[in-house]
C-alpha cells in the first residue's frame, strides 16, 4: 500500500507543530495529529499561560511602587482582577492558538484531533478517525505532564502546574512543593498577590544546578518577599481536608489553603503502544534519540520533551526543525549544550552553558567575573538594581563557557551571550563589542571587561 503522507507529526506542542510547518515547506505532504489543543502544553498549560500571569503581577508590583518614581495614585490602593486576569490570559492563549492554525493551514498541513496509536512501523490509527493512516516517516512530539508522586493524596486542594493557572482565586496560602524553576516562578507570582508562600525543597537548595550565587541570590529575594524557604527534608504525612492541606517538614508542621506539587515532569508515552512499532524506551518512559532526532527505528524520530532532553520549549522546537529536515531529505543535527535557560521569577533568571561547578568537576580551568545591575545607570533609572551578570571563560583560550544572570529583563539579556557562545567568541571580543549606552545589556560587556580587570565601573580588583 502507498503511504498515504510522507512525514506524520504525533503531537503539536512547539516540537511538533514546528516539525510539521517545516516539513510542509520543504515539499512533503504532512499530516500532523493532536489529540487536545494546537501549542500543546507550552501554550495552553506552560510557557504563556504562567508568563501572561507573572506580566500582570509584574505590573501590579510596580504600580505599588508608582510613588517612588514621582507618580500620585488617589483612591484606593491597588488591587488585582483576579477574574479579569484569568480571562486576559486565556485570550492570548486563544490568539495564539489561532496563529498556529493559520500557519498550519497556510502551510498545507493536514490536522486530525485524536491520539494516534501506532499499529506497526508505518501505520497508525487515530481515535474517532476511521480507517489507518500510512506515513513514511513519524515525528513523535507527545510532550510531557506533570509528574505526581504516588505519595501525594488526591484532592481538590493538591494543584500540579496545569490545575493551578485555572485556580478561582487568589489563595491566601500556597505550599509549594519542590524548588525547581516551576515552583519558584509560582511563589514568586503568589506572594506578589499577597499569597503567604512556603516552600519545601528536599534538595541543599532551591533551583539545585543553578549556578549557586544566582540560587542564593534568588532565594534571598524571595525572603524579603515573605516567601518562606526549607530546603534539605522532604515533606511528609501529607494530609488534605475540605479546608487545608498539611505536612511534615524537619519535624515542622506547615499547613496550607492549597498545596501545589512541583516535583517534575513525565514523558507522554501512554496510548501511542510503541511497541507496536518497535520504539524502545529507557526505564523513565523517554524515548532516546541521537544528534539527528532518530529512534532505534528507521523512519521514526522524537523531538522534545518525551526524548527526556532538556524540558525546554526552544529546544523542542530546534529538534523539530532537524527532525523534519531529516525525514524530508536533509541532513541535520541538534546541540543541547547551549540551551540557554530562562526562568521568570522577580528578578528573572537566564542562563547558558557551564556553571563553576560543571567546570570543577570536568578540571577546566577557568576565570569568572561578576557586574552588579546597582552599577549600571539603565538599572537604577528603572528602579530594578537587584542581581548580576557573572561569566565564566576558559582561563587558557579566553572562550566564555558560561552567562549566569538574574535580574531585570535576563531572560531577555541571555540570548547575546547564548549567540556569542555559539560563535565560540572569547571574553575579550565579546567585551569590546560595543553596547548602546544606558541599556542592560551593559551588563554583559561590563562583565566580560571584569574578566581581564578592565571594567572602568567597578571597583579594581585587588592585585
Amino acid at each position: 500500500m502507498k503511504a498515504q503522507y510522507d512525514v506524520c507529526v504525533i503531537g503539536a506542542g512547539p516540537g511538533g507543530y514546528v516539525a510539521a510547518l517545516i516539513a510542509a515547506g520543504r515539499g512533503s505532504k504532512t499530516l500532523l495529529v493532536e489529540k487536545g489543543f494546537l501549542g500543546g502544553t507550552c501554550l495552553n498549560w506552560g510557557c504563556i499561560p504562567t508568563k501572561t500571569l507573572i506580566a500582570s503581577a509584574d505590573l501590579l508590583r510596580k504600580v505599588r511602587c508608582a510613588s517612588e518614581f514621582g507618580i500620585k495614585l488617589s483612591g484606593a490602593s491597588p488591587s488585582m482582577d483576579w477574574q479579569k486576569v484569568q480571562e486576559r490570559k486565556d485570550d492570548v492563549v486563544t490568539k495564539l492558538r489561532g496563529g498556529i492554525d493559520s500557519l498550519l493551514k497556510g502551510a498545507g498541513v493536514d490536522v486530525i484531533e485524536g491520539q494516534a496509536s501506532f499499529a506497526d512501523r508505518k501505520t497508525i490509527a487515530v481515535s474517532g478517525s476511521k480507517g489507518r493512516i500510512s506515513a513514511v516517516n513519524f515525528i513523535i512530539a507527545s510532550g510531557s505532564e506533570p509528574a505526581i508522586p504516588s505519595f501525594i493524596p488526591q484532592s481538590k486542594r493538591i494543584l500540579d502546574s496545569t490545575s493551578i493557572l485555572s485556580i478561582d482565586h487568589i489563595p491566601k496560602s500556597l505550599l509549594v512543593l519542590g524548588g525547581g524553576v516551576i515552583g519558584c516562578e509560582f511563589a514568586s507570582l503568589f506572594s506578589t498577590l499577597g499569597t503567604e508562600v512556603t516552600i519545601v525543597e528536599m534538595l541543599p537548595d532551591i533551583l539545585f544546578g543553578q549556578e549557586k550565587d544566582v540560587s542564593r541570590l534568588l532565594a534571598a529575594e524571595l525572603k524579603k518577599m515573605g516567601v518562606s524557604i526549607g530546603v534539605g527534608a522532604p515533606l511528609s504525612n501529607i494530609k488534605a481536608d475540605a479546608k487545608s492541606v498539611s505536612g511534615y517538614a524537619a519535624g515542622k508542621r506547615i499547613s496550607a489553603e492549597y498545596m501545589l506539587v512541583a516535583t517534575g515532569r513525565s514523558p507522554v508515552v501512554s496510548g501511542l503502544n510503541l511497541a507496536n512499532a518497535q520504539v524502545k524506551t529507557d526505564k523513565e518512559g523517554h524515548i532516546p534519540v541521537d544528534a539527528r532526532c532518530r529512534t532505534n527505528v528507521p523512519g521514526i524520530y522524537a523531538v522534545g520533551d518525551v526524548t527526556g532532553r532538556i524540558l525546554l520549549a526552544h529546544l523542542a522546537s530546534a529538534m523539530g526543525m532537524a527532525a523534519a529536515e531529516n525525514a524530508s531529505g536533509g541532513n541535520s543535527t541538534f546541540r543541547d549544550n547551549l540551551v540557554p535557560g530562562c526562568i521568570f521569577t522577580h528578578p528573572e533568571i537566564g542562563s547558558v552553558g557551564l556553571t563553576s561547578e560543571s567546570c570543577r568537576s570536568r578540571n577546566i580551568p577557568v576565570k569568572t567575573a561578576k557586574f552588579h545591575f546597582a552599577a549600571l545607570g539603565k538599572a537604577m533609572a528603572l528602579g530594578e538594581t537587584s542581581g548580576f551578570c557573572k561569566l565564566i571563560a576558559d582561563e587558557n583560550s579566553d572562550q566564555v563557557l558560561g552567562a549566569h544572570i538574574i535580574g531585570p529583563n535576563a531572560t531577555d539579556l541571555v540570548a547575546e551571550v547564548a549567540t556569542a557562545m555559539n560563535l565560540e567568541v572569547t571574553a575579550k571580543e565579546l567585551a569590546r563589542a560595543i553596547h548602546a549606552h544606558p541599556t542592560l545589556s551593559e551588563v554583559t560587556m561590563e562583565a566580560a571587561h571584569s574578566l581581564h580587570g578592565e571594567c572602568v565601573h567597578a571597583p579594581p580588583r585587588r592585585k
